[in-house]
């Protein structure tokens, strides 16, 4: 059997690649694949936008702000740059080694976690050198971080990244950092969960009620705004400033923070905006995401049918009464038919007329013909009605 499967080894060892095929860390699984469902369904809505023929602009910019809204909240959830910094050090690789060489170092906390990135600079000496990390410590759990740091020393990772990730240990070194980041970002992820809630009912609500939607949007910045304050009120009082051998590192806020802030004053100003509209000029804003939009159910056929059936209702017949109603209609018309002949058929007394002839006369003609009395129209004898000049 010699010759079927010694093919690229060596005297029977494991297949030996040549190459290398090592590579660094360049994102996060779960930011790219927020990415990916959200860049999905803007691009099939911006494929099936030139077939819109109505409400274009509302309809665009309703779609895009919601779509960005939601992946702005799901990015800063599994994101790690709402607190950042990054310097470059000249410093040993491994603890107590005299051999220095230039890096960057980096700090990316989360909400849950920190990354610390650490990466070699090329120089004179070492052109070949490739060194890169990048290790994140998460703090869900109250000991996730010291277990965290523990595996870190064991791996033997570089000693910038074990000296930036005790800065974060919760209250095992003597540091409080840790403990308060974990804090704020305990807060402001449940923050940014009412947020996507919120953001749910908004898109629900703008298919069903547009009024009720933008007041959904109106909620849903306020809940990212509310999300923004609770990070920056609950951060350390005592800013973090890391030293790692001479060199400093400052925290400022990430990218992830100013963006929650952006999408969350842009949300709040478009909830505003369409809630002013609506109340000035009541049921025009309208967008083709309505359920029942451009059908006999649109509320704007609604409206109008019911407009016109006020104005006309007394020319148009009932066509939609039922058999009973028609019946009672048929009978109310004649009973009132016969009340109005009954009325006609009355006679009138002319009471100013005064006869030329005499008193005696004219009561003798009374006495014989009481039906041609006083200018009495010819009518069957009725009660009548007295007429006054």
């Amino acid at each position: 059997m010699k010759g079927w499967f010694d093919a690229f080894r060596n005297d029977g060892g494991p297949t030996l690649y040549s190459y290398s095929n090592r590579t660094p860390v360049t994102g996060d699984v779960a930011l790219v694949i927020v990415f990916v469902i959200f860049g999905t369904i803007f691009t099939a809505f911006l494929v099936i936008f030139p077939g819109i023929r109505k409400e274009r602009l509302t309809t665009f910019l309703i779609v895009t702000l919601s779509l960005f809204v939601g992946a702005t909240i799901q990015v800063a959830q599994y994101g790690s740059s709402w607190h950042t910094s990054s310097a470059t050090i000249v410093s040993s690789y491994s603890a107590f080694s005299r051999h220095r060489t230039r890096a960057q170092i980096g700090g990316y906390i989360g909400l849950m976690h920190i990354n610390i990135t650490y990466k070699h600079l090329p120089d004179s000496e070492h052109t070949n050198d490739d060194v890169e990390y990048n290790e994140r410590f998460s703090w869900r759990g109250s000991n996730e971080m010291t277990s965290a740091f523990k595996q870190a020393l064991y791996q033997g990772a570089p000693f910038p990244i074990v000296s930036l990730a005790e800065y974060f240990s919760l209250h095992q070194e003597g540091f409080s950092w840790g403990s308060k980041y974990r804090e704020a970002g305990y807060y402001a992820s449940i923050m940014l969960w009412t947020s996507f809630a919120s953001w749910c009912m908004m898109n629900l609500l703008l298919m069903v009620v547009p009024r009720y939607g933008a007041y959904s949007m109106i909620m849903t910045g306020l809940c990212m705004l509310s999300t923004n304050l609770i990070y920056w009120a609950l951060l350390p009082c005592e800013p973090l400033i890391a030293h790692i051998d001479g060199s400093i590192l400052a925290f400022d806020m990430g990218w992830n923070y100013w963006l929650v802030l952006v999408a969350g004053i842009g949300c709040l100003f478009a909830g505003t905006v369409v809630t002013a509209i609506d109340l000035i000029f009541p049921h025009q804003f309208s967008t083709i995401l309505e359920v029942d939009y451009d059908t006999p159910y649109d509320r704007h056929v609604i409206i109008e049918e019911s407009f016109d059936t006020r104005n006309v209702r007394r020319k148009l017949p009932k066509i939609e009464d039922s058999l009973g109603d028609r019946i009672m209609s048929q009978l109310s018309s004649k009973l009132q038919n016969r009340n109005t002949d009954r009325e006609d058929t009355q006679g009138v007394i002319n009471k100013t007329y005064a006869p030329h002839k005499s008193s005696d006369f004219q009561q003798e003609r009374n006495n014989d013909d009481p039906s041609k009395s006083n200018w009495s129209y010819p009518f069957p004898p009725a009660p009548r009605r007295m007429v006054n000049s």
